[in-house]
């Protein structure tokens, strides 16, 4: 909905607070109008419909909540969003519960409380907002169990569907963490092989000596402890699919024999005398740069082609921020639904603390990231104060803590928000310190307002 049509309804006690907030959703082209208390709100809202409504919690003679469980009844349709410095977690929850889309505590950010306002018209209502979100998930499992929908996953779905109709070996590369064998797998399914074996090999977590006769099988007095006869993974995979993950880890000898199998299509059990068929597709994943790999002697070259007919770059989650939402919604859901817990919602703020994040570990972190918040929330919405990230966060940022910046490491990647988020941590420490935890005074050091100050310390969790 575009600014100059959306009507919105500012309800505030405080003449002040209800002026600015009409100057400035004014300035955004809003069509503004402000009532002082609750029963002015009822009775306008009684008369007209708005597209969106900023309530304060506290108001003169109503209780915000009363305002707010009117303006559900009254215009369903309408978004709210509450207000207030005296919020508790508790008031918060209990207002998202009522269908609020998100409270904003005082003071608030300028810029980021237009943002909520924002984000809040375009979805227009809670129950919008999940159809979207849905919709999101049904196109994002599409394959399987990937989520996600950013233009590089469309791009990767894309590549599925093409490369799943031939029998082309396929590399899928990128970080840990970032979904390779759910890519695998969809490959698989999405194939005329679908009704057949998925074999899924970690080739670094199988030791060495062990590792060709897991691949291959072996014959009863191979070797010392083989009692019987035992069927490889290749032979288990007939007629199917064999991932090979993290490949570049597999030894050169082992490299050569995994060769012949994919050249001449058989395989030969250890101790054995004669080679056995094996009609099997392979697809391999790994987080290394196997080209690399190959000019430092570490692995073969013509196997290197062999395995990388076609490739699949999976690009890391900081590189795909879109995915974040779907992906956390997906995992909340997983979690509170083994968990027997009823939990149905990220609240804004707490997302745009994920959307702050770069995620090193990728989509592996995010899922434990949720998982942990799941599991330690004592609301039925995740709230910024809920929300796992902060320890995992702080200690991602303690990383660069106490050296000094070198803009030569802008080649190799840095996270910015990171980077300055630490500098302000830093001289608010230092600054409150100073003043002995006089806000006015440490505002004064700082050269900032004395509302500015009590913002940053509250969003960096330092009140």
């Amino acid at each position: 909905m575009s600014a100059e049509k959306a009507a919105i309804l500012v309800v505030d006690d405080d003449l002040s607070m209800r002026e600015l907030l009409g100057y400035m959703l004014g300035r955004e082209g809003y069509l503004v109008e402000t009532a002082s208390g609750g029963n002015e709100a009822l009775s306008l809202l009684k008369n007209r419909g708005f597209d969106l409504l900023l309530c304060d919690i506290r108001l003169g003679d109503i209780s915000g909540l009363e305002v707010l469980k009117a303006a559900r009844e009254l215009h369903p349709g309408a978004v709210v969003i509450m207000i207030s410095a005296f919020a508790s977690t508790e008031t918060a929850v209990e207002a998202m519960n009522l269908g609020a889309y998100d409270y904003v505590p005082k003071p608030f950010n300028k810029d980021e409380l237009l943002e909520t306002v924002a984000k809040a018209l375009e979805l227009r209502t809670v129950e919008r907002e999940k159809e979207i979100l849905e919709g999101e998930l049904r196109r994002s499992l599409h394959f399987g169990k990937i989520v996600g929908v950013s233009p590089a996953m469309q791009h990767i779905y894309k590549m599925i569907s093409q490369v799943a109709r031939t029998r082309s070996n396929v590399l899928i590369t990128g970080e840990s963490g970032t979904g390779k064998e759910l890519i695998a797998r969809a490959i698989h399914d999405e194939s005329d092989r679908r009704d057949k074996p998925f074999v899924a090999i970690n080739c670094g977590g199988i030791p060495e000596t062990l590792m060709e006769s897991e691949l291959f099988g072996h014959k009863k007095g191979a070797f010392t402890g083989a009692t019987q006869d035992k069927t490889g993974l290749f032979q288990e995979a007939h007629r199917g699919t064999i991932f090979l993950d993290e490949i570049g880890e597999l030894s050169l000898p082992i490299q050569v024999k995994l060769l012949r199998a994919l050249q001449e299509r058989v395989i030969r059990p250890v101790g054995g005398a004669e080679d056995v068929a094996v009609d099997i597709r392979i697809i391999s994943a790994t987080n290394k740069q196997l080209e690399k790999e190959v000019i430092a002697g570490n692995f073969r070259e013509d196997l290197f082609y062999r395995i990388n007919v076609i490739e699949i770059k999976v690009p890391p989650l900081r590189e795909r921020k879109a995915d974040i939402r779907p992906l956390a919604q997906h995992f909340l859901e997983k979690y509170a639904r083994e968990m027997g817990k009823e939990i149905r919602k990220l609240s804004s703020y707490a997302l745009d603390l994920l959307l702050k994040y770069d995620f090193p570990g990728n989509v592996r972190e995010l899922e434990n990231l949720m998982e942990r918040s799941v599991a330690l929330s004592s609301t039925n919405i995740i709230l910024p104060d809920s929300l796992a990230l902060s320890v995992h966060k702080r200690r991602w940022i303690e990383g660069i803590k106490d050296r000094r910046f070198d803009l030569d490491e802008v080649a190799k990647g840095v996270s910015l928000d990171a980077i300055l988020e630490e500098i302000e941590r830093a001289y608010l420490k230092k600054a409150m310190d100073l003043a002995n935890g006089n806000k006015n005074r440490a505002a004064e050091l700082l050269g900032i307002s004395l509302r500015s100050i009590r913002y940053r310390l509250e969003k960096l969790g330092l009140e």
